[in-house]
C-alpha cells in the first residue's frame, strides 16, 4: 500500500475520539470553550494586576494628602506603619533629614505631575506624591511609598487560579456537550436502526416533534418513494423492452426456419422481405431504447438556436410520398427555439410519423411563436385520442390500440421519446382534439434569438 493511502487509517487509529460526529462536536466545542476561557483568564490576570495597583495607589493618595497638610502647617509628617513618607524639595533632594534621596530625577518629574511611580528594588516600591507650599513660601514635594511585598506572588496565585478554573470549566463544558450531543443524536440512532429494519414498501415513522428530525424522516421517506418509483419504472421498462424485442426476434427466427426448411427461390424472396421488415422494426425499436437510455443517463447536448419552420418542412420531406397530404403553416418566416438540432429532428419525425399513421387524408403542421414560447402543433383527421388515454399516451410502450399500433409498426416509444426530449429542455408536450376531429399534438420550447 502506498504511504499516502494508509495515512487516513493511521489517523483514525491515533484519534478514535474524532471518528464520530458526537466526538467531533465535543472536541470542537471543548476547544472553543477552552480558548475563550483561557483568554478570559489572561485578561483577568492583567485586570487583577491593575486592580491591585489601583487599590494601592488610592491608599498612598490617602496618605499623601494629610501629610501635605502637615507640611503646609510647617511641620514634618509622622511615619506610618508599612509606609514611607518623605518630604523633598522641588529638585527631589530630602529636606526631612530621614535618609538619602529615594527617587531619580525622572521619577520626581512624574510625581510632581501627579502620576504614580514604581522603583526597582527588593521589594519594588510604589510611590505617589503631591506638591505643597511651606509657611516660608518654599515648594515641597511630599511623597508616600509602599513596598510591594508579596505582590508578585499574589498576582501569580490569582492568575494560576483563573487558569485552573478555565481548564476545569472547559472540561465540564466538554462533558456537558458530550452528554447533550449524545441525547440529541439518540433519536438519529433510533432512526438508523429503523432504516436497517425497513422492509420493501415500508416507510420511516415520522416523529411529531416539529424539528429537523421530522424533516429528515419526511425527506428520507420521499427519497424512498422516488427510489421505489424509479425501480418500478425500470422493472416495467425492462419487461416491456424484453417483450417488444422478443416479437421481432421470434418473427425473424421463424422466417429463417421457413426459408431453411423450404429452399424455394420464390419463398425465399418473400421470407427475405419479411425478415427485412422485421429487422427495420427491430432497428427502430433499438434506436428508441438507446435514445431513452441516453436521456435517462442525463446526457444533454448544449442548446443552440433551431429554426423550426425549416425543420418542419424538412421533416415533411422525409415522409413517404404515398401517404396523406401534409401541409406546413407558419406564423412567421422564421421561428427559433432553444433546443438541439438532432432532438428537434427526432421530435418532428416521431410526431409526423404518428400523425401520418392514423390520418385519413390530411395532416397540418403549424409553427407558432408567442412571447417566449415557440410551438409546433400537429393536427390530423384520424380517430384521435380518447380523453381517458391522454394522460398516458406519452408513457413508454403505451398503446391506445395495441393490435393496430403493432400492425402499423409502432412500439409505443415514439411519443415517450418526444415527451422526454422536450421536457429535458424545459418545454411542454400535450395532446388534445384537433379541429379536423382527430388528434392534436403540441410541443413547446423556449423561444430563442438566432445566432
Amino acid at each position: 500500500m502506498h504511504p499516502v493511502d494508509s495515512l487516513p487509517a493511521r489517523r483514525r487509529r491515533r484519534f478514535p475520539f474524532t471518528g464520530t460526529l458526537r466526538g467531533r462536536i465535543t472536541l470542537v466545542a471543548t476547544a472553543v470553550t477552552a480558548a475563550c476561557l483561557l483568554g478570559l483568564a489572561v485578561l483577568g490576570g492583567r485586570s487583577l494586576e491593575s486592580l491591585l495597583l489601583d487599590s494601592l495607589d488610592e491608599d498612598l493618595a490617602n496618605t499623601v494628602e494629610p501629610a501635605a497638610r502637615v507640611v503646609r502647617a510647617g511641620e514634618l509628617p509622622a511615619e506610618r506603619p508599612g509606609l514611607t513618607v518623605r518630604v523633598l524639595d522641588i529638585a527631589g533632594n530630602p529636606v526631612d533629614g530621614r535618609g538619602d534621596r529615594p527617587l531619580t530625577a525622572a521619577a520626581v518629574r512624574q510625581l510632581k505631575a501627579g502620576l504614580p511611580v514604581q522603583t526597582a528594588g527588593n521589594p519594588p516600591v510604589r510611590w505617589r506624591g503631591t506638591v505643597a507650599t511651606a509657611p516660608d513660601g518654599s515648594q515641597r514635594l511630599v511623597v508616600a511609598g509602599a513596598g510591594l511585598v508579596g505582590f508578585t506572588a499574589a498576582l501569580a496565585g490569582g492568575a494560576n487560579g483563573l487558569l485552573l478554573a478555565a481548564v476545569v470549566a472547559a472540561v465540564v463544558a466538554g462533558v456537558v456537550v458530550w452528554v447533550a450531543v449524545g441525547a440529541a443524536l439518540r433519536p438519529v440512532g433510533r432512526m438508523r436502526r429503523a432504516v436497517r429494519r425497513l422492509a420493501e414498501s415500508e416507510r420511516l415513522p415520522v416523529p411529531r416533534t416539529g424539528d429537523e428530525l421530522q424533516a429528515l424522516a419526511r425527506d428520507f421517506n420521499h427519497l424512498l418513494d422516488r427510489q421505489e418509483q424509479a425501480a418500478d419504472r425500470l422493472r416495467r421498462f425492462t419487461g416491456d423492452a424484453a417483450h417488444e424485442l422478443r416479437s421481432p426476434v421470434a418473427s425473424i427466427r421463424v422466417q429463417a426456419e421457413v426459408a431453411v426448411a423450404n429452399p424455394d427461390p420464390d419463398t425465399a424472396q418473400e421470407v427475405l422481405g419479411d425478415v427485412l421488415a422485421e429487422s427495420e422494426r427491430l432497428s427502430a425499436l433499438l434506436d428508441g431504447l438507446l435514445a431513452l437510455a441516453r436521456s435517462d443517463a442525463g446526457e444533454l447536448p448544449p442548446a443552440t438556436p433551431v429554426e423550426l419552420v425549416t425543420e418542419a418542412r424538412a421533416a415533411v420531406g422525409r415522409l413517404p410520398a404515398d401517404g396523406p397530404v401534409v401541409k406546413v403553416n407558419a406564423a412567421s418566416p422564421e421561428v427559433w427555439a432553444q433546443a438541439n438540432h438532432a432532438e428537434v429532428e427526432l421530435v418532428l419525425d416521431n410526431l409526423l410519423r404518428n400523425a401520418v399513421r392514423y390520418a385519413r387524408a390530411q395532416v397540418v403542421v403549424s409553427v407558432l411563436t408567442a412571447r417566449s414560447v415557440a410551438r409546433v402543433v400537429v393536427d390530423d383527421d384520424g380517430p384521435g385520442v380518447a380523453p381517458e388515454h391522454r394522460q398516458r399516451v406519452f408513457d413508454r410502450f403505451y398503446r391506445v390500440a395495441d393490435d393496430r399500433a403493432r400492425d402499423s409498426g409502432g412500439a409505443g416509444l415514439g411519443l415517450a421519446l418526444v415527451a422526454e426530449l422536450v421536457r429535458r429542455r424545459g418545454g411542454r408536450v400535450a395532446v388534445g382534439e384537433s379541429p379536423e376531429g382527430g388528434a392534436r399534438f403540441q410541443v413547446a420550447w423556449r423561444a430563442m434569438e438566432a445566432e
